[in-house]
């Protein structure tokens, strides 16, 4: 967890967690292979500074996203009192909605196949055991 980052932040990154609580340099995630980054986008500016050659942009959505965002924010907060941790937290339900997640598109092909095996893994576990 970063309070702000220059040019090129998550360049080259291939996995691993990023949360960056202010601003950005240019060339963001310029060759980002893996992991997700998090980008508090207050000014809702941010994709003029981001590479997305290789990666895509969306809101945080998800519960599982959210709450590992929180998370870490938090820790965060723990260990630093930062008033901007501090601020994000105390306003969650809204501050959420100005968070970016920035995820390599090949990344999330892989990620989505996984629940897609883990999926149909499940379903044949199920399987065996309802035909007992």
């Amino acid at each position: 967890v970063v309070e702000g980052a220059g040019d090129h932040c998550c360049e080259y990154m291939t996995g691993g967690r990023t949360v960056v609580l202010g601003p950005t340099g240019r060339n963001f995630a310029a060759g980002m292979s893996g992991g997700i980054a998090y980008v508090y986008d207050e000014k809702g500016n941010f994709d003029y500074f981001c590479n997305m050659e290789m990666a895509e942009l969306s809101l945080i959505e998800e519960a599982d996203d959210q709450k590992e965002l929180y998370g870490l924010i938090s820790a965060h907060y723990k260990y630093t009192n930062s008033p901007m941790a501090k601020r994000i937290l105390d306003n969650w339900s809204k501050s959420v909605e100005q968070f970016i997640k920035v995820i390599p598109i090949e990344y999330k092909k892989v990620l989505q196949e996984e629940k897609l095996v883990e999926l149909d893994r499940k379903n044949k576990i199920t399987s065996i055991t309802e035909a007992r």
